[in-house]
């Protein structure tokens, strides 16, 4: 998922930034007046689709949180693994993670309101402007502790297969790669 997100964060990064340049070029070489000038409407398709990648890629944080922090409860049920160690660890991550997450969707939401509120002329262009600025800064520092979390919860993940395989050897079961290659060869034939 650390790749994925990588990805995906860069590509965000790199609309947010675009659309952030394009808009001080249009701000400064006035298209939004001038209808011969595509600069503007450049800006608003590449902010519109900053937005929407923005919530998108946090989204799918919230998710994978969701659900990598239940498949841990779950097994920890199971296996019966002490809650005071690796499930307790994933919801920290998930409590830690969503606030960023959740404070960069909010503020790019912002931005692009006021982005359609001054550009209908109600709201002061100074306004998006600060917005736009405050979205960069702070998806740049949700994507640092998203990612950072990501690696740690990809530990976790690891830890709790590292158990599972101690405790289905104690019983004299074979590790979960060994049953689910019998698994796949049974289906197979």
């Amino acid at each position: 998922m650390t790749r994925i997100f990588s990805t995906l964060a860069a590509v965000n990064g790199l609309l947010l930034v675009s659309a952030f340049a394009v808009g001080t070029v249009s701000k400064l070489a006035g298209s939004l007046r001038n209808p011969s000038d595509p600069t503007f409407m450049i800006h608003f398709w590449l902010g519109l689709a900053a937005a929407i990648v923005t919530l998108l890629v946090h989204c799918l944080i919230f998710t994978y949180f969701l659900g990598t922090g239940r498949w841990v409860k779950e097994v920890g049920l199971a296996y019966q693994l002490p809650d005071a160690v690796l499930p307790r660890q994933t919801r920290e991550l998930k409590r830690s993670t969503f606030p960023p997450a959740l404070a960069a969707m909010l503020v790019t939401i912002a931005t692009a309101a006021a982005g359609s509120g001054a550009q209908m002329q109600a709201w002061p262009w100074q306004a998006h402007a600060l917005l736009a600025t405050l979205t960069l800064f702070v998806n740049f520092w949700a994507f640092r502790i998203e990612f950072l979390a990501l690696k740690e919860n990809a530990q976790i993940i690891d830890n709790v297969l590292v158990e599972v395989d101690r405790i289905r050897a104690k019983y004299g079961l074979p590790t979960n790669a060994e049953a689910l290659r019998q698994e796949e060869a049974q289906r197979l034939n």
